[in-house]
């Protein structure tokens, strides 16, 4: 038990969460429940170059940590982040035994001198100093060697195996941690950083600490509840349970579980974490998270999408984020090319006298029914359904452009009714096909959104106006679908209502659209 330490990043990792915004007092608790459960170790924030903010777990100096640290804290050390080229380290005061005691330095593979350079510093000013380097499931064995001979030649305090992506299984552990164990120093310890893509963090922790050398010191990074970028972290409360039941330890959970229940189920409801298919794809191919995330941010991508379009990541791609890159990705799954001119010249004559009316899945077609039917009665009106087959309406033709929307549509589909953009070829047998990239771009910019992309198809066929339903705009509270199915858990609410607004307002320009229904996008 004496060579397994515990150490605590919650306020540091999971304030990727809050933009570390936890709130001063906030801090200060999660801090005092932390030393009140003996962990071993508490990480208190990032040092960055930044403004200081009393409420945020980002400093500039330990001056501006000491406010935040209990006067007693018997056994437990206070640690800090930085990030070599997010940090003036000429900012820090030299070591007085007073705020903080270590400073945990990372650096990514291609820029491992300059993170070198910034432990020395931060070791000659008197810390112990653990060295982090990202993503060691990026490195080559040859790779990792190489940067244990550095580390043996600098003499830090602590080297870590951190799973930046969380794509660690079992073997990985072994050959890494075997390659740690009998190549860096023995007076250095070993950290390990996990992540939970995989659903596997608990049980590599238990891993690790059954394979490590009985003789080499150690420390294991968790978080209360796991809190971190999503998918998350170890669990602090876990790791401390497993360590109390088949180590020996001491660690009182109970202050944990009341930190938990205070401060941090209330952030989680905010913004959720945990398990993610799209993130342990992600995982699979050792790729940044980033990647992942902005897929789901689309939010019209079924999880064997999300897997083809990882999946064709070049590996000189995989661990620095290029966001270029993934739209290009994204567009070309999205995009095939189309001839569409006779399919627009068979509409065009088609619906040339008649009124359109546009049903959009949100509940106001529910609630506000009668004003439909009433519109519906008196017009008679083509009425075009997106993603969606209502089931109180009689649609003539159904416009899709989602996979994940027609996949729960399909056995309904009529082939003569069906209008599909080309992102949906292969995936949906109709001779009925839209150009993707004619609807989902135009001068006002890339919107995939169903019913804008529709409403820029009746500006194609030269419709005067249309009539809408049912785009309510997202509302933080209620029921914004008719159906539950329907509820987008990627749905980036304000964002897309102010996205939204500004497209509506570019095509009000062109074409004359009428709102039946109550709409947050009716300006």
């Amino acid at each position: 038990m004496d060579n397994i330490k515990l150490l605590d990043c919650t306020l540091r990792d999971g304030g990727y969460i809050n933009d570390w915004n936890f709130g001063f007092h906030t801090i200060r608790d999660i801090i005092r429940k932390l030393v009140s459960s003996k962990v071993d170790y508490v990480e208190v924030g990032f040092l960055r170059d930044c403004e200081y903010d009393r409420d945020k777990a980002l400093f500039n100096n330990c001056a501006e940590i000491a406010p935040v640290l209990p006067d007693r804290h018997d056994g437990t050390c206070f640690t800090v982040m930085a990030l070599h080229n997010k940090y003036n380290i000429d900012k820090l005061e030299p070591y007085d035994g007073k705020t903080v005691d270590a400073i945990r330095v990372t650096f990514h593979d291609y820029d491992i001198e300059e993170g070198l350079v910034f432990i020395r510093k931060a070791k000659d000013k008197g810390y112990k100093v653990f060295c982090n380097p990202i993503n060691i499931m990026g490195y080559s064995d040859e790779d990792i060697l190489r940067l244990l001979q550095k580390i043996n030649q600098i003499q830090p305090y602590a080297f870590s195996i951190v799973d930046t992506f969380g794509s660690m299984m079992k073997p990985d552990l072994q050959r890494i941690y075997s390659l740690v164990e009998h190549n860096l120093d023995r007076s250095i310890v070993i950290g390990l950083h996990l992540h939970e893509n995989l659903a596997l963090s608990y049980s590599l922790a238990q891993e690790f600490i059954m394979m490590k050398s009985a003789e080499r010191k150690s420390v294991i990074d968790g978080s209360m509840l796991g809190m971190g970028r999503v998918p998350g972290n170890l669990c602090m409360e876990l790791i401390m349970d497993y360590m109390n039941r088949s180590q020996g330890g001491i660690y009182d959970v109970n202050p944990v579980l009341d930190g938990i229940d205070d401060h941090i189920m209330q952030l989680k409801k905010l913004e959720p974490w945990g398990y993610s298919t799209a993130y342990a794809l992600s995982a699979k191919y050792n790729l940044h998270r980033n990647y992942a995330e902005f897929l789901l941010g689309k939010g019209r991508l079924r999880a064997k999408q999300i897997n083809q379009i990882l999946a064709s990541i070049e590996d000189n791609k995989k661990t620095a984020y290029d966001e270029r890159y993934i739209e290009r990705l994204y567009e070309g799954f999205q995009n095939h090319e189309v001839d569409d001119k006779r399919l627009l010249e068979k509409l065009q004559q088609q619906w040339k006298e008649d009124e359109i009316l546009i049903l959009a899945p949100g509940a106001s077609i529910s609630r506000q029914r009668e004003r439909v039917e009433q519109f519906i009665s008196r017009k008679k009106p083509i009425i075009v359904s997106t993603n969606f087959i209502p089931e109180f309406y009689d649609q003539d033709y159904v416009f899709c452009s989602n996979a994940m929307r027609y996949s729960a549509m399909e056995d309904r589909c009529k082939e003569n009714s069906l209008l599909v953009t080309s992102n949906l070829v292969g995936i949906c047998d109709t001779e009925n096909v839209l150009n993707y990239s004619d609807l989902s771009l135009d001068d006002a910019g890339k919107c995939d959104n169903c019913v804008i992309m529709l409403l820029r198809l009746m500006v194609r066929l030269g419709k005067e106006q249309v009539y809408v339903a049912g785009f309510d705009g997202y509302q933080p509270e209620g029921v914004n679908y008719i159906s539950s199915y329907m509820a987008n858990q990627h749905t980036r609410g304000l964002e897309e209502n102010i996205r939204n607004t500004k497209y509506v307002s570019d095509i009000r320009k062109k074409i004359r659209v009428n709102f039946l229904t109550d709409s947050l996008y009716d300006r």
